[in-house]
């Protein structure tokens, strides 16, 4: 597995110091609020789970599973929803958190399809944001790291749902996925 990783981005101390970081700011944020976390599956299961712990609120964690990937490397555009929620948001403050952020479009679908159900307020956290890849703008709150336009993997994210427990961010080799 460690093999087929190119370079690694982000070590597993560089998430450690960055989520406990992004912990505090959101916590810092909704102090005195409820705050519904809503990981979006599978790609942020790690991330989300370090997340939580770091923050110090009265919140309830829900998941969300949305596809838009197969076992391609890019985005098809089509976004389907695999799990929806089982928390009432109405009148909640969310946050939305994202393994990472490319194109936008699975963000914007989730964004829009959250606002028909009244929540108080939707907030998006990413740990990784790959800028360049944007097709759609969407406000992003709380980012982790900027990333290259590189195929990434680990800490989660996966290439055909394998590398997801590398315990770091890496660039996978173009070897393996272009096979």
């Amino acid at each position: 597995m460690h093999k087929d990783i190119e370079s690694i981005l982000y070590s597993e101390e560089d998430l450690k110091i960055r989520i406990k970081a992004l912990g505090q700011e959101i916590s810092r944020d909704y102090a005195g609020e409820k705050l519904i976390v809503v990981g979006v599956m599978k790609g942020a299961n790690i991330f989300v789970a370090d997340l939580i712990r770091s923050l110090d609120l009265d919140l309830v964690l829900d998941f969300i599973v949305v596809s838009s990937y197969g076992a391609s490397t890019e985005s098809t555009g089509v976004i389907r929803l695999l799990k929806d929620l089982d928390e009432n948001i109405d009148s909640e403050n969310v946050l939305i958190v994202e393994d990472i952020i490319d194109s936008g479009l699975t963000l914007q679908y989730l964004v829009e399809n959250f606002k028909t159900r009244h929540p108080k307020s939707i907030k998006i956290c990413t740990l990784l944001n790959k800028v360049e890849r944007r097709q759609v703008e969407t406000p992003v709150d709380y980012i982790g790291f900027k990333v290259p336009d590189e195929f990434i993997v680990g800490y989660g994210i996966d290439y055909a749902e394998r590398y997801r427990n590398l315990p770091y961010i890496g660039v996978l080799k173009r070897s393996v996925y272009e096979k």
